[in-house]
């Protein structure tokens, strides 16, 4: 919707006749004898205007321009049919009569959100957690009556912290639940991969991780801690032989912290000695477990990386 500065408009219109100078007054005559046209009693069949003056044009053209781009709003907003169009201008009016009436005014701000419960709220959060699955679908009366729980701070049935903390809990499992099936077949091709990896020569594990990896160069120096800055050097590739990321053939390394990467990364830098150049194969829960990333990395995609750890420190 564009955006009408109604506070701007009216002071400019007011300063426009109070600034008015006397020389123009002829002009201004003859602009108010043109302006009559608009001073007759008007009816749109659901609100009427009784424009008998200057200011009652004033306030029927401020309340038009007002409008402005209000249609579209109602349809691609808000979801209104232009069909019931006079439904929409009955609860205007109803709603604008209602002025300090407390009762009336929560019973419109809850039509209001209840609409928006129905047409945005429940829509949205179908296909979040449920995506395409049509077979699933969210329960609008268990939802409302949390809802009006939380609302009224009912905590009958959970307390709004166990509430967040079930609801974060359960979507995150239903939603690894639907990635697991739709990449089930690349999760086994990884898991099969790793499986090969750990009977080749020459490949070491740390500790229980399941991360493993084979020394190309073996370096000498300091090992990183959790928090420490490093300066790498790296090229990221899928199980398949496609590189999804590098930067071997940049001349400055990246400097990264150790705990703000993937889990695999972590593991691997805090046993690296600076001046190493490992080649390092992450099963896909240390990876990025059930997301996709990059456009290139699949949910559940076991990764090989090539790190060479240039320096610690900044």
């Amino acid at each position: 919707m564009k955006k009408i500065f109604l506070l701007a408009l009216t002071s400019a219109l007011c300063l426009g006749i109070m600034a008015a100078p006397q020389k123009n007054k002829d002009k201004q005559t003859h602009r108010e004898k043109d302006e009559t046209k608009y001073m007759t009693s008007y009816d749109n069949g659901t609100s009427k205007a009784n424009m008998k003056n200057n200011v009652d044009s004033l306030w029927y053209a401020i309340g038009m321009a007002q409008s402005q781009g209000l249609k579209d709003y109602l349809v691609t907003r808000m979801g209104v049919d232009i069909t019931y169009l006079n439904e929409f201008i009955k609860g205007l009016n109803d709603g604008a009569n209602a002025g300090d009436d407390k009762k009336k005014q929560a019973y419109y701000a809850g039509l209001q959100i209840g609409q928006q419960v129905s047409t945005q709220m429940i829509g949205g959060l179908q296909h979040e957690i449920y995506g395409e699955d049509s077979t699933q679908h969210v329960s609008q009366s268990n939802f409302i009556a949390g809802f009006v729980a939380g609302t009224l701070e009912d905590t009958t049935y959970m307390t709004m912290e166990a509430a967040n903390l079930y609801a974060q809990t359960n979507i995150k499992a239903i939603k690894a639940r639907q990635m697991l099936a739709q990449y089930n077949d690349n999760k086994k091709a990884g898991e099969e991969f790793m499986a090969k990896v750990a009977k080749k020569e020459g490949i070491k594990q740390i500790g229980e991780s399941g991360i493993y990896y084979e020394v190309l160069t073996e370096g000498n120096g300091q090992i990183p801690a959790d928090t420490s800055f490093v300066q790498v050097k790296y090229e990221g590739t899928l199980i398949d032989g496609t590189v999804f990321d590098s930067n071997m053939n940049h001349e400055k390394p990246m400097t990264l912290r150790c705990d703000q990467v993937i889990s695999g990364w972590n593991v691997a830098l805090t046993h690296m000695p600076a001046g190493s150049k490992w080649k390092v194969y992450i099963p896909q829960e240390m990876a990025y477990g059930e997301h996709e990333a990059g456009g290139k990395i699949k949910p559940f995609s076991a990764l090989i990386f090539v790190i060479e750890l240039v320096s610690v420190g900044k």
